[in-house]
């Protein structure tokens, strides 16, 4: 299993295979929440209900949307050992939520960041009031589809019809996480995606709540 234990892995961090695309995946396998490789469906929705940070019948959905996207990211044929033994995390890639670079291109494909390509992602932001005081650079929901609109006008004719789809599941569930404020204010901070992918890093209010619901 390829991996980036010959890169540069920040202290107590576990390396991450390039062949995990998923940024957040990433994050959860780095900080040492999930295993890097099979992890059962029910501790992965359980991970992703707690960093979700929602309750009661929200927290629920968070769960069964997570379910349903986990128990096919390996494909049809890896659907009884999904649902048996647990998604392949280190398998995903070229699977069916890989767009092939109809997406936002950060991350290549041996797992290394494009650094220009999170310059573009800034550049459908605007600079947003920080509720902690402030102000950044960031994303609201709007500027996040149109970027992902942007995302696939740029792949041409090598995105395909239901790439929008599984848009769905990434960005604006990304959003929905890691936001910072509330109603048409709320917004996707560039410097903390910037970590998410660089570092595979966490801001400290979603880490709190994964710890919480250890």
């Amino acid at each position: 299993m390829p991996d980036d234990r010959n890169s540069d892995v920040p202290a107590g961090q576990i390396a991450v295979s390039p062949d995990n695309p998923c940024p957040f995946l990433r994050a959860l396998v780095a900080g040492g929440y999930v295993e890097g490789h099979t992890v059962p469906l029910a501790e992965l929705c359980r991970r992703i209900e707690a960093a979700s940070g929602e309750h009661g019948v929200q927290k629920t959905a968070v769960g069964i949307k997570t379910y349903l996207v986990a128990v096919g990211a390996n494909g049809p044929l890896h659907l009884i050992k999904s649902v048996t033994s647990g998604a392949v995390l280190d398998e995903l890639r070229n699977g069916p939520l890989d767009k092939h670079g109809a997406g936002s291109r950060i991350l290549d494909v041996t797992g290394h960041v494009l650094e220009a390509e999170i310059d573009r992602l800034a550049t459908f932001g605007r600079d947003c009031r920080n509720p902690s005081g402030g102000t950044e650079r960031g994303l609201t929901n709007k500027q996040i589809e149109t970027f992902m609109a942007a995302n696939l006008k740029r792949a041409g004719d090598a995105a395909k019809f239901y790439y929008p789809l599984l848009m769905k599941g990434e960005w604006p569930v990304l959003f929905n996480i890691m936001g910072k404020g509330e109603g048409e204010e709320r917004y996707l901070s560039v410097a903390e995606v910037r970590t998410l992918f660089v570092e595979r890093r966490f801001p400290e209010r979603i880490v709190a709540r994964l710890i919480s619901n250890t």
